[in-house]
């Protein structure tokens, strides 16, 4: 069993992290840590919602998301997690007039 932590980063040097989420599996889909992200903030309701909005921003390239030093492109990937594994959600921040 691992542990993850999630990271909330801006492009502008700005982090927050979650407490640590246990994690039974040693592979888990980028789409499944995305959700469970998404449960622990959300709870039951919304959950739905929440995940929707949150995979469509991810497609959109609202946020990239980082795997120890790798950038996770495909919410379909399966992830490596080790006993202490940081996701790192980068919110991209947009130029000004740009």
């Amino acid at each position: 069993m691992g542990t993850v932590t999630f990271v909330d980063e801006t492009t502008l040097g700005d982090r927050t992290a979650s407490a640590p989420l246990a994690v039974p599996e040693e592979r888990l889909p980028l789409r499944e840590l995305i959700a469970r992200r998404v449960a622990l903030e959300t709870g039951p309701e919304g959950y739905g919602a929440a995940l929707a909005r949150t995979l469509d921003a991810f497609s959109r390239n609202g946020f990239l998301v980082l795997v120890g030093d790798r950038q996770i492109e495909d919410p379909d990937e399966t992830v490596a997690l080790g006993p202490d594994t940081e996701v790192v959600f980068l919110r991209l921040v947009p130029l000004v007039g740009g």
